[in-house]
């Protein structure tokens, strides 16, 4: 399994401490955080900026003037926040000018602030799935309590998301734009597979591509032999995108290969704007599941404690992006089976093969309304959530359990559950969250998974958990990886985020 950076410790660690350390700078208080969830912060107007700023001075004039030109750094258009003719009004002999300039340069680093803090997507337009959430902010009396206190710089560099993460994203983003400046990379044509001891055209263009992905990388671009390089670099891209790293350039290699660079740039927006949606503060213990990747990681302080291979839902079930708290395990779950499984799929079993629902340990139990009546599996081996699941309180009814079934943990793609997450070895998960606990020691669940009995399990602490969407994202190498976009999550965020934007522009004009 690929090892990510997924941690927050150390580099991450400075990362914040700048973060706190800047906010500190010019005399805001660290934003208090709902432990768990989504809200950025904010700090009362009244008591940030009593009184109206001063007047902005050139250098200021010139770091906001810098700052809007540097956004499509951060993952922002080109022409997002810059109004058209700023400059020139900035720059004008007229007074009136002047100052109306300044008032539509203040107006276009607040879109900035607000940008950075999630403002982009109004959240009545996110989608149902799309659980965590931006909180408000307001950034107007923060900018005027750093312009009054001198200090912004400081509140500029606090805007983006405080996270390696997302500055990893960012300087990917620089690099395959520039990529993209110079003509991206061409394709590699269709054709029988490549492999060490192949020749021809075919291989000369899978050397360019490579090198054009990597130009700082020490593949020869040019030559037309497979030889032991080039199937490090066919390995490493494979690595690179969760495929097989045979070395081997198959059909599905190919097809990566030929992603254009375009779409690489849209996954890496798409990722950074959901940085801006997470807390700004992540708890040092957590569970993180990242359903693009269809793999699940637990970390101790920081540290990555545990990883393994997860099974999400599928594009007609999806796994939402939310966070909460795992409070219990429950071992020997039944399974409760939702209504719309039942009707799509157990119901129609049940009568083309009557019998069906009682040899696969399915019953029968009244609702208690006049007659109607739900499906529950029976607990035990064969139970659809296995011996254990993990509860957290959330709003879509999922849940991490286990599995009879590890047929998909074998494969690439592995988006094959309702919309809960199936675990690849959930009793090591279970085993972490009760290390500490002398009531549910090894032998202890042992006992109980062996007696059958379904209990819940208390946590004595919850433990915060992260269901994530990342698509793209850098391995501890520090490589950027990329994920297929399983639900098409990607171009929905982008397309809505542009046609928030133009609406916004229609209602302005109007």
């Amino acid at each position: 399994m690929s090892k990510r950076i997924l941690m927050t410790g150390c580099g991450a660690a400075r990362r914040w401490g700048a973060f706190v350390m800047a906010t500190a700078a010019i005399g805001l208080p660290v934003a208090a955080h709902a432990q768990f969830g989504n809200s950025m912060g904010t700090s009362s107007p009244s008591a940030l900026a009593p009184t109206p700023p001063p007047a902005l001075r050139s250098d200021q004039i010139a770091l906001l003037m810098q700052t809007l030109t540097d956004a499509p750094d951060q993952g922002f258009r080109r022409d997002e926040f810059m109004p058209p003719g700023l400059d020139a009004l900035l720059r004008s002999s007229s007074q009136s000018d002047r100052i109306r300039g300044a008032v539509l340069l203040k107006g276009a680093i607040l879109a900035y602030a607000k940008a950075q803090h999630g403002g982009r997507l109004p959240t009545a337009l996110f989608q149902k799935n799309w659980g965590m959430r931006p909180g408000p902010y307001d950034p107007e009396a923060e900018f005027n309590f750093a312009l009054a206190g001198d200090k912004l710089p400081q509140w500029l560099a606090a805007l983006p998301p405080p996270f390696d993460r997302y500055h990893g994203l960012q300087t990917a983003l620089v690099q395959y734009r520039a990529i993209a400046d110079k003509g991206g990379w061409g394709e590699v044509a269709d054709g029988p597979a490549l492999s060490l001891g192949s020749r021809g055209a075919r291989v000369t263009a899978l050397r360019q591509r490579l090198a054009a992905e990597d130009p700082q990388g020490t593949l020869d671009s040019e030559g037309s032999a497979f030889d032991d390089d080039l199937q490090t670099a066919v390995k490493a891209f494979q690595h690179n995108v969760a495929l097989d790293p045979s070395g081997v350039v198959d059909q599905k290699t190919l097809a990566a290969l030929n992603i254009p660079v375009d779409a690489r740039i849209l996954q890496l927006q798409a990722n950074m704007e959901r940085w801006r949606w997470v807390p700004r503060i992540w708890p040092a213990t957590r569970i993180e599941a990242n359903i693009a990747a269809q793999e699940m990681d637990a970390f101790e302080d920081n540290g990555l404690a545990l990883e393994m291979r997860a099974a999400p839902g599928r594009p007609d079930d999806q796994t939402p992006i939310l966070s909460s708290q795992v409070e219990s395990v429950v071992f020997n779950p039944p399974w409760n089976v939702p209504t719309s499984i039942a009707t799509k799929e157990l119901w129609p079993k049940e009568h083309a093969h009557p019998g069906y629902l009682e040899s696969h340990g399915y019953r029968l139990i009244s609702t208690g309304d006049g007659g109607g009546v739900r499906i529950q599996q029976k607990s035990g081996p064969k139970s659809a959530l296995g011996l254990m699941k993990f509860d957290f309180p959330n709003n879509y009814s999922v849940y991490l359990h286990d599995t009879p079934s590890h047929a998909a943990f074998g494969r690439s793609s592995r988006a094959v559950s309702h919309g809960c997450v199936r675990l690849q070895r959930p009793r090591e998960l279970a085993d972490l969250l009760f290390k500490d606990d002398a009531d549910w020691t090894t032998d202890h669940v042992d006992q109980v998974l062996a007696d059958g009995k379904t209990i819940r399990a208390p946590l004595d602490k919850p433990v915060p958990i992260f269901l994530m969407y990342w698509t793209a994202f850098l391995d501890v190498k520090g490589r950027v990886n990329f994920r297929d976009d399983v639900y098409g999550w990607d171009t929905d965020l982008v397309g809505l985020i542009a046609a928030a934007r133009n609406k916004g522009w229609q209602s302005a004009a109007q």
